[in-house]
């Protein structure tokens, strides 16, 4: 019993949930800082970002092990269903149930945000399984960081934020595009841990195209330019919260530097390392949204 839980909290891929969790909270900051927020409906936002990426993780191991994409004895964390620790059967209908649930959770917020966000919550569905199945598998054909950066910045930071105060904000548009930057890094340091395993079974990422050296720069750039796009209201807060943007420049700097020189599994903590970071930035953003 102990070991079949265990699967489960490693299907989950807990490394990854602060993405999910970073652009809630960036949105939750910007409603705070307008004197706008609105516990109830940012908690569900909260709720069904996380179930929509469990979703996700689930079907990303499910369609990838159909597809054999997976091999025993991968770099990357133990894959569940590969290992035979999970039934495919078990993890289909894991996957399915836990995307219900999501999509429950979002057509209650139907009730602050409007009846059209069915159609936004049809979408995002679409996207939890396109990732990694259908005609196209978006994970496959390059398209994974481009994804992320939709599907974990774009659209939730700005309809967090529109269901709390029914407006929008280009602040928080560019907000969220640069969590969607830092998400995005997090698909990239996986996808360059797996290149090898990737090419050998005809996945397309984009490290495969572009090659790791162009990868590992692509990650810098993504860190940089996520933070000059919220310098402004970083500036407007005062210059004694630029400590935070700051320090988030040093650590990734860091990790840049360490990822340039690891390979395999040793990358599977920066991985992690690059999720909490998202996760602390956003947790100093809320912070100072709700100081000032």
């Amino acid at each position: 019993m102990a070991n079949k839980i265990n699967a489960w909290i490693e299907a989950v891929r807990l490394r990854t949930i602060p993405v999910s969790i970073a652009g809630v909270l960036t949105s939750i900051g910007y409603a705070v800082y307008d004197d706008r927020f609105y516990w109830l409906p940012a908690v569900l936002c909260l709720l069904f970002a996380i179930l929509a990426q469990i979703a996700s993780n689930f079907a990303n191991e499910y369609y990838d092990y159909k597809r054999g994409f997976d091999k025993v004895g991968r770099d990357g964390p133990r894959r569940s269903v590969t290992e035979g620790d999970i039934s495919p059967e078990a993890m289909k209908t894991v996957t399915f149930v836990t995307l219900g649930i999501a999509c429950l959770v979002g057509l209650s917020l139907t009730y602050w945000g409007g009846l059209w966000l069915i159609a936004i919550g049809i979408l995002i569905a679409l996207g939890v399984l396109a990732y990694s199945t259908g005609p196209y598998p978006l994970s496959h054909h390059c398209l994974g960081e481009v994804s992320v950066l939709v599907f974990f910045g774009v659209i939730p930071v700005n309809l967090t934020y529109y269901i709390q105060t029914g407006c929008w904000s280009s602040n928080v548009m560019m907000a969220s595009i640069a969590i969607g930057l830092m998400g995005a890094n997090v698909i990239i340091v996986n996808n360059y841990r797996d290149m090898d395993d990737d090419n050998a079974v005809g996945k397309r990422t984009l490290t495969v195209v572009i090659g790791r050296r162009a990868t590992r720069w692509l990650y810098f750039v993504n860190g940089l330019v996520a933070i000059v796009l919220v310098a402004q209201t970083w500036l407007n807060c005062g210059k004694l919260w630029l400590i935070i943007p700051i320090l988030y420049i040093v650590a990734h700097v860091a990790l840049f530097i360490k990822i340039s020189h690891l390979k395999g599994r040793a990358l599977n903590k920066m991985l992690g390392l690059t999720a909490m970071l998202m996760f602390f930035y956003s947790i100093g953003f809320l912070l100072m949204c709700s100081l000032n």
